[in-house]
């Protein structure tokens, strides 16, 4: 299997990245790699000492997996600008080495709408058994890997196709959503160019979708860095850290980064 290097700066530490609960395809082996399923692509992310190798040529990783990784920015710097105080330097400290997924939008959209009052473990093996039931089969490393389905094959889809996949009341939303996105009237690409209130205005027109929801779309695909989700475990961070209230505009373009840090800290120290 070819491996091409990463290069970039300190802040990237595979574990927290895949385990910080922006994404739900990338699975730890035995030897500490992460494999994995983007943008209809199969990987295998790994450490040698201090290299950071991802399966593939030079080409995939420019083409694929450098925008997916966001390695334009440099988060050491991004990091640097959400200290706004010693709660928050020890969260960003303690999360070094997270970055914002460049996700596929229809992918994130449908994940955290099957995400909804579930965990991490069961929301990963909702989503791996809809790319399995609906997805295009990927041969990687010698193991079968399932691409996620697009929206026109589940908009094609009733509620109760989706009963194999035990994703309860959530069906409806899903069919909903890929049939908004498939027909155009949800124009996920044109949101991404806009501004963050006109595209939350868009989502929880969906139904199924709040503000949390929206948000993780709008931060983890939309790319709108100032998107600032909240579940409970930001609920009990902002409770115990900033009782008065925090406005979250005080990041800037950086919020969604900081709530990251902040949600991260809180549920690995819990």
């Amino acid at each position: 299997m070819v491996e091409t290097e990463i290069r970039t700066e300190d802040d990237f530490d595979p574990e927290k990245i895949f385990t910080c609960g922006q994404c739900f395809r990338w699975n730890r082996g035995p030897d500490g790699s992460f494999t994995g399923v983007a943008l209809g692509h199969a990987a295998r992310l790994r450490r040698e000492g201090d290299r950071l190798l991802i399966s593939g040529t030079r080409r995939e990783l420019e083409e694929i997996w450098h925008g997916y990784f966001d390695l334009d920015r440099d988060y050491r710097a991004l990091r640097r600008s959400v200290c706004i105080d010693d709660y928050m330097r020890a969260a960003s400290d303690f999360g070094a080495g997270i970055r914002i997924l460049n996700q596929d939008r229809w992918e994130t959209l449908c994940s955290f709408l099957l995400s909804q009052c579930n965990n991490i473990p069961r929301i990963k093996k909702i989503v791996e058994a809809l790319c399995a039931l609906y997805g295009d089969e990927i041969t990687f490393n010698g193991r079968k890997y399932f691409s996620f389905p697009g929206p026109e094959r589940l908009a094609a889809l009733e509620p109760e196709d989706l009963l194999p996949i035990r994703c309860g009341y959530r069906a409806p939303y899903v069919i909903a959503a890929a049939r908004a996105v498939a027909s155009g009237e949800l124009d996920l690409d044109a949101l991404a160019k806009g501004d963050i209130q006109t595209a939350k205005a868009a989502l929880t027109a969906l139904p199924g979708i709040g503000d949390k929801v929206a948000n993780c779309v709008i931060l983890f695909s939309l790319r709108l860095g100032s998107a600032f989700p909240v579940d409970v475990w930001m609920k009990k961070a902002l409770k115990a850290h900033y009782p008065e209230g925090l406005d979250s505009g005080v990041f800037g373009e950086n919020a969604g980064l900081a709530q990251q840090y902040m949600f991260y800290y809180q549920r690995e120290n819990s």
